[in-house]
């Protein structure tokens, strides 16, 4: 009877509050309507710019009579009348959000921009009152502080105690003043977030290097086929044009024989935003910095970084750190050795003194080393990597595992380029909807990244909604006498981003608030399924030469197999030096202290870690996107710390004696990717894997063989294990190539 009283409670107030609301503009914006769109897809042929602001507007409102209906509802709060209340609340608000984000990330102009600016700051305010909602948080607390006495599940016991902690760490428990002063952190973070990746997509757009024919000699055809094309589209016809895109710069800072334009290029991508123009982001860095310092300071916290881990796997900076040192002296040592290597070829190029070898080096000497030491000729494989031929590669690879299909479907698109696939399960059920967006655009920001339109969600009627989730890439364009060829790293990335699509496409997770995992453990559902892409078994599913129609040679394997370690001193490395940088600068303990950017990034890493000046780390400050426009603010360690899961993990499936065994695959989706959050990350592995990971096998992917060599001799006792101690969250994913991305509350992020 009394979930009867607060569920009439709560239908009289939503009534009250929207039965005049709604019949204004009732049809005019299709935000507001109930979607009859093949699978309730977004009807993006609809959708306008304009009806963004409205729809929010009216979500808020929404959501905020939900929230006065839970906790004006007469009742003593229980799971029904408030947890569960408080997960199904919103909804709409979260679905406008997300189709929001995803188009501001993918297809993006000035008016969405401006309005960006505008929505993302309120939104945040819009949360953070909820979470600061004193009449809330008490109905909340009174439930977990009798969680003993009651007989919850462990779902429901893991929904109260993930919900308290939301309130805690958003400040529940701190007194009003400090609450207030927390809110306005929270809303002037957003704002600076949005700031600085719109400054970074204003640089990416703003650089151009217009070659002629006389200086693109010796550059591979399909190369120039696509810098050619991109110059006519911009009014240039007869001339080649790079842009600081990767798909773009990569190819040129790898066959331009003529250093000047690789060292202009490569200062043009490092400077991006630290021009002291307009776009200038230096100043927003040090707000954000000092903020989140004040923030963490407020929580009771030593730094930010202190705040952010302790949610995560890891559970401390001191974890995060000991893995990134432990990793980095040996990925160096390797670096030198690459660059050792690479140093006799640029001294027959260049063999008057003065000369010295530079970080927009790498690239083309490298791939001197490569074809000579390997046999490795990128331009030999890309034939046989087409991007249908690969898209249809993870299609297989789904298929073997799991079971599941991919049918191509008509429904409305944000772009034309967009190709739009229903799910099916292996009983042929609908599992969900999966868009492709996978070249550049001026609208677009850099990496690649997997989303959703729409969550995996049950409704008040416990009816499973299936989600509609989208891969968004920057792969190669293709021409007008070549399809998109895609490189090995770009078919990593397709692999990886797919893999986050399985996660949401997967998911049986009964209560939203339960839909997200640790950031360090996210990672792991995609970057397992990178090691699939070049066995054997799996290129001869789908690299086939587009032009000879032939299987890949088993020459052209090995060819990949040996090269595969060639270069990871240099990609660890780098990797590595962007995840110490983000981790030194928020643990910041001082918060009022005005930084010099630059200063500071050279002492962390050349001073204090020796990083060697031909290398320069991944992502610079000044547009590491990542962790000041996205999710990954003391958090772009994530992605190797969930490498030692994945590593490990793919290990089960070799153990079996069949890298697509159905009943290993059928473990590791029922035990991880249908689980969202519903138990910690380290339980969700053990329950795979049966024991806790052993981190040779990354060091062994890696190809850090004296690491490796070192570890042989340790005793089962010995062996490092992984923290397992936070309750982590995290709504969608922000990534790279394999660098890649995306946050649930903001926006995309460049890799």
């Amino acid at each position: 009877m009394r979930r009867l009283v607060c569920a009439l409670f709560i239908l009289v107030m939503t009534i009250t509050t929207f039965g005049c609301q709604r019949a204004e503009n009732e049809t005019a914006n299709p935000l507001f309507e109930e979607w009859n769109t093949p699978f309730g897809v977004p009807p993006f042929d609809k959708i306008k710019p304009s009806h963004f602001a409205p729809a929010f507007e009216r979500a808020v409102a929404e959501h905020n009579a939900e929230i006065e209906a839970i906790v004006n509802c007469p009742d003593e709060p229980t799971f029904e009348n408030t947890l569960l209340a408080y997960d199904r609340s919103g909804v709409m608000l979260s679905d406008v959000l997300n189709i929001f984000g995803m188009l501001c990330a993918a297809e993006t102009n000035e008016e969405l921009q401006q309005l960006e600016q505008q929505l993302m700051p309120a939104a945040t305010s819009h949360q953070i009152a909820i979470l600061l909602n004193d009449r809330l948080f008490e109905r909340v607390r009174a439930l977990y502080d009798d969680r003993k006495n009651q007989n919850y599940d462990a779902v429901q016991l893991r929904l109260l105690e993930k919900v308290y902690n939301d309130f805690v760490r958003s400040g529940a428990l701190l007194p009003k003043e400090q609450k207030e002063r927390l809110k306005a952190i929270d809303e002037q973070l957003a704002e600076l977030s949005v700031r600085f990746g719109a400054n970074v997509l204003a640089e990416n757009n703003n650089y151009l290097l217009l070659l002629t024919s006389e200086n693109v000699n010796g550059m591979p055809p399909t190369v120039l086929d696509v810098a050619r094309e991109k110059a006519a589209e911009l009014g240039e016809s007869g001339k080649y044009a790079f842009t600081p895109h990767k798909p773009s710069m990569i190819p040129l800072l790898t066959y331009q024989p003529d250093r000047k334009y690789r060292e202009e290029i490569y200062r043009a991508y490092l400077n991006r935003c630290n021009n002291g123009n307009e776009y200038d982001n230096k100043q927003i860095i040090n707000d954000m910095v000092r903020l989140r310092c004040e923030k963490a300071k407020l929580l009771g916290y030593k730094n930010y970084a202190e705040y952010v881990t302790s949610d995560q796997m890891a559970g401390s900076p001191k974890a995060v750190y000991a893995m990134l040192d432990e990793l980095w002296q040996p990925a160096l040592d390797k670096a030198k050795e690459e660059l050792d290597a690479m140093q006799a070829y640029f001294k027959e190029d260049y063999t008057e003194d003065g000369y010295k070898f530079e970080p927009w080096d790498w690239w083309y000497y490298a791939e001197k080393v490569r074809q000579d030491k390997y046999d490795m000729k990128e331009d030999v494989i890309r034939p046989y990597l087409s991007l249908d031929n690969v898209r249809q590669g993870v299609f297989n690879l789904a298929n073997r595992l799991y079971g599941i299909t991919f049918r191509p479907i008509a429904v409305p698109l944000y772009h034309n380029e967009v190709m739009p696939f229903e799910v099916l399960d292996a009983d042929g059920s609908h599992l969900g909807v999966l868009y492709f967006d996978f070249h550049p655009r001026e609208g677009k920001g850099q990496g690649a990244w997997c989303g959703y339109f729409r969550e995996p969600r049950y409704d008040a009627d416990n009816k499973f909604v299936s989600p509609v989730v989208g891969i968004v890439c920057n792969f190669t364009r293709p021409t007008a006498t070549t399809p998109s060829l895609l490189t090995i790293d770009e078919t990593q990335t397709l692999f990886h981003e797919f893999g986050h699509a399985l996660h949401f496409l997967f998911s049986k997770v009964p209560y939203r608030q339960l839909l997200s995992v640790e950031g360090d453990f996210v990672e792991l559902p995609s970057q397992i399924m990178e090691n699939w892409a070049f066995e054997e078994e799996m290129l001869r599913t789908y690299a086939v030469n587009y032009r000879t129609k032939e299987i890949i040679r088993p020459s052209l394997i090995d060819m990949i197999r040996n090269a595969s370690h060639f270069n990871q001193g240099f990609m660890l490395t780098e990797l590595l030096a962007a995840a110490l940088t983000d981790m030194d600068i928020h643990s910041i303990e001082e918060c009022t202290e005005e930084l010099d950017i630059d200063a500071f990034e050279y002492k962390s890493l050349y001073e204090q870690r020796e990083l060697i000046p031909q290398i320069e780390p991944r992502y610079k400050y000044n547009y590491f996107a990542h962790i000041f426009s996205g999710g990954y603010s003391a958090g772009y360690y994530f992605y190797l710390w969930a490498e030692l899961l994945d590593k490990d993990a793919f290990e089960a499936f070799r153990e079996s004696g069949d890298i697509f065994d159905r009943r290993t695959a059928a473990k590791f989706r029922n035990e991880i990717l249908s689980q969202g959050g519903m138990r910690d990350g380290m339980t969700l592995y053990k329950a795979f894997r049966d024991t806790l990971p052993d981190k040779k096998a990354m060091l062994k992917g890696r190809g850090l063989l004296k690491v490796e060599e070192e570890l042989d001799d340790e005793s089962e006792s010995e062996k490092e294990e992984l923290p397992a101690d936070a309750n982590g969250h995290r709504r969608r994913i922000i990534d790279e190539e394999p660098e890649i991305i995306l946050d649930r509350d903001t926006k995309v992020i460049e890799l």
